[in-house]
């Protein structure tokens, strides 16, 4: 799954790579690499793979109520899996609503549920853990977060560990990196460039720029 995910990633342009001219954050750090799931939901066949990846991926968890997707990349592909399980769906924001019932989960979770959490992407953990710490304050057990790409950042593996958080992912940044060799995406010093990026992207973008 891990190798067949990624070469549909980068066949569908899901992930692009552009070592030679870097993609610029959110956060303005400079990346040879840019990822943006939602863009499975427009190919059926890839999307057939996540969801039969999802699908596996998830029985690791265990026994749970709810799936939930996180606002809002993890919206999508967390309905897919509910769906294909049979299981209620919800979904948590990234901040309570201003108004209203000011909600920050929508959806109808019971007290005292078990939720597996599913995100798109995972990169130092932030957002994902957000949602974990705002399924506990309502009530709510989560048994995990499944995403479906991990850059391995060590920080990420820090945040969850802190947060006592399981959490998996479909497929990952080093595997990716073998596809992209092995579709001749990439030559062999770009893959050592894009490996020297995952180890310190700070100092990759720094050395970069100047």
């Amino acid at each position: 799954m891990e190798k067949i995910l990624a070469q549909k990633l980068l066949q569908i342009k899901a992930i692009r790579l552009n070592p030679q001219n870097p993609f610029q954050w959110a956060s303005g750090m400079l990346s040879p690499i840019y990822c943006d799931n939602r863009i499975v939901l427009s190919y059926p066949e890839a999307r057939e793979v996540v969801k039969k990846g999802l699908k596996e991926a998830s029985a690791q968890f265990g026994d749970f109520d709810y799936v939930g997707g996180v606002a809002t990349a993890g919206i999508a592909h967390g309905a897919l899996l509910a769906d294909v399980l049979g299981k209620p769906f919800i979904y948590v924001r990234s901040k309570r609503k201003a108004h209203g019932r000011q909600n920050l989960i929508e959806g109808d979770m019971k007290p005292d549920s078990k939720v597996l959490l599913v995100e798109d992407l995972i990169s130092t953990g932030g957002s994902c853990l957000k949602a974990v710490e705002g399924v506990r304050e309502d009530g709510g057990e989560v048994v995990g977060v499944l995403a479906l790409f991990t850059y391995g950042f060590p920080k990420a593996d820090e945040a969850f560990e802190a947060a006592d958080c399981k959490y998996a992912t479909l497929s990952n940044y080093p595997v990716m990196l073998e596809v992209a060799s092995e579709m001749g995406y990439l030559t062999a010093e770009e893959k050592e460039l894009l490996a020297r990026w995952r180890n310190n992207p700070q100092v990759w973008a720094e050395q970069f720029a100047s």
